[in-house]
């Protein structure tokens, strides 16, 4: 009854389109959730994220859960996510994701998930890592270890929008740092990260994770960018 009380005063809504979400509704709405643009990726191990990284370095497995277009609903969910403090909002995609993972093969080959770290100060300004719950529901669905222990930011950076992908990746590596790296020797290392655009990130952490012996890299994205 409190519950009911409290939604009486402060209706949930639709983090799209903003209509009061009924009770069997979760943060989005049924019909934004059956417009959100889901790629499926995982079910075709030659897509675009796994493209994004050809001749650059070797990854066993990509996919991201949905198509970011600007100003469309997907746009919407990650600005409430990492700007607006609704972090369920990466427990919610990590579910949804880690559910679909778990029907293929990739249940029975990530050893570890590792996100892509925020540097301290960061994180102390926005108070957590938005990619963080996304990545711990992931590492549940598959039974798969997550580590945030190894893969540092050790120095913060400007924003890279504008810079080109060879400069954006030899001073992002410069920010990273890895330790433990015992604990990933010899595992196949699923990174995950909210966006994927033009990959320069996820390369240089999956550059310094290679410091480690005989690891394997996939990688797995909320979005990748049309």
């Amino acid at each position: 009854m409190f519950h009911d009380f409290v939604n009486l005063l402060y209706p949930s809504v639709c983090h799209i389109c903003e209509a009061e979400l009924l009770k069997n509704e979760e943060l989005i709405c049924t019909s934004c959730l059956h417009d959100l643009p889901v790629t499926s990726y995982h079910l075709d191990n030659e897509n675009p994220v796994k493209k994004v990284f050809y001749g650059r370095i070797k990854i066993e497995k990509a996919t991201a859960l949905l198509h970011f277009r600007k100003k469309a609903g997907v746009q919407h969910l990650i600005h409430d996510l990492k700007y607006r403090g609704y972090r369920e909002i990466g427990s919610y995609l990590g579910k949804w994701l880690g559910a679909e993972l778990s029907e293929t093969e990739w249940k029975n080959i990530i050893d570890v998930v590792i996100t892509v770290p925020l540097h301290p100060s960061r994180l102390k300004q926005r108070g957590y890592n938005q990619v963080e719950d996304f990545g711990k529901e992931i590492a549940r669905s598959l039974n798969a270890e997550y580590l945030d222990d190894v893969l540092l930011k050790q120095s913060s950076t400007q924003t890279q929008t504008l810079k080109d992908r060879l400069s954006r990746w030899g001073k992002l590596e410069e920010t990273l740092s890895v330790q433990n790296l015992d604990k990933i020797s010899g595992k196949h290392i699923l990174i995950v990260d909210d966006l994927v655009t033009t990959g320069s990130t996820l390369e240089a952490c999956s550059h310094k994770l290679m410091e480690a012996a005989d690891v394997k890299i996939s990688i797995a994205t909320m979005a990748i960018t049309d």
